[in-house]
């Protein structure tokens, strides 16, 4: 008897914001910009900082019940979790086994990928390797982050940008049969791309083993991150119209079979400018940067949460999801909307 192959479909999705809201207003004083120079650079009204008590895992744990609650399930159906994370509580133990041990997941494995804002592209394509491969039928993606923890509050290419928050999806193994492999629903393709020599525009300069922590690191102030914003962002907008243009070619599909396109919520200029370049209509992109901030990996499936619960996708709705991040790194990926035959976790 043949063996029918097996695709990735999103089973439910979760998102957790932190409670405190963080305003204009209140970083105006420590940037010397004005509340409206704030939002003219990067569209933001409002960004979430974590409590002084809230890790990482706390707000990835959160964003896992909530998609686990809309599947109606629960850990123990859990073949892997896969956390995507810059800010994870400690450089080990993962994670993603935090979660794991909170979630009870006992079956399942845990573990970390860090690709900076594409990190939630980059755990979710090994999530749907893993599914593919037929070793999992069910698989946590979270992508989970605490920003505010190392921002310097008078950097003003860092400080009014950054927002904590999580984002998870869980996904199910779907057979593919009667040649719907093509087009079916489910994720249908992810690539991902890396320039190492691009490295130095947005890092943590010190807290590893090359620069390790020290009363000198200390003083210069090199645990908090530095970014070169205007190379940064060119870079960026270039990559991801590249990266878009790319993969909607190799599917032979135009701007218009796109039903929805969320990129990485880096900020308002940003995503305007790569909307406009791609000749993707406003209404296509779902956009939460005014009310939630850049939160790196986590922008992405905290806005796929978001516009899901409000109800904007609809079955047989094809969604573009792109990033770019600190590597450098970016990825883009197709998926449609909808249910499938799911294969039942042993």
């Amino acid at each position: 008897m043949s063996v029918s192959p097996l695709r990735s479909v999103m089973l439910a999705t979760g998102s957790a914001l932190p409670e405190r809201i963080v305003t204009n207003e209140e970083l105006a004083g420590r940037t010397g910009l004005s509340p409206s120079a704030i939002e003219a650079r990067t569209g933001i009204r409002t960004r979430r900082w974590a409590a002084p008590t809230q890790a990482t895992s706390d707000l990835a744990l959160r964003a896992a019940e909530a998609a686990l609650k809309q599947a109606g399930c629960d850990g123990r159906e859990l073949d892997a979790i896969i956390v995507s994370t810059t800010s994870p509580d400690y450089f080990f133990p993962s994670t993603a086994c935090l979660v794991q041990r909170e979630l009870r997941a006992q079956r399942a494995v845990a573990f970390d990928v860090a690709a900076s804002c594409t990190g939630f592209l980059a755990a979710l394509s090994v999530g749907d390797q893993v599914i593919r491969t037929g070793a999992a039928r069910r698989v946590l993606v979270i992508a989970a982050e605490i920003k505010s923890r190392a921002l310097d509050p008078a950097d003003r290419s860092t400080a009014i940008l950054f927002g904590d928050g999580a984002g998870a999806a869980l996904l199910g193994a779907c057979p593919v049969r009667d040649g719907a492999a093509a087009d079916g629903p489910g994720l249908q393709t992810i690539r991902l791309g890396a320039d190492g020599g691009g490295h130095a525009l947005i890092r943590l300069p010190a807290g590893g083993s090359r620069r390790p922590t020290s009363p000198e690191t200390l003083a210069a102030g090199l645990h908090t991150m530095r970014m070169n914003g205007p190379a940064v962002y060119r870079k960026a907008v270039t990559t991801l119209v590249r990266a878009v243009r790319e993969l909607l070619a190799e599917r032979g599909l135009s701007n218009d079979a796109v039903t929805h396109a969320l990129f990485h919520q880096a900020n308002r200029r940003l995503l305007d400018q790569v909307t406009r370049r791609l000749g993707l209509a406003a209404w296509q992109c779902v956009s939460t940067i005014a009310e939630t901030g850049n939160t790196s990996s986590a922008s992405l499936p905290i806005a796929l949460d978001q516009a899901a619960r409000e109800g904007r996708f609809h079955e047989g709705d094809r969604l573009l999801l792109a990033a770019f991040g600190g590597g450098l790194t970016w990825g883009a990926a197709l998926l449609r909307w909808g249910t499938a035959s799911l294969t039942k976790p042993e």
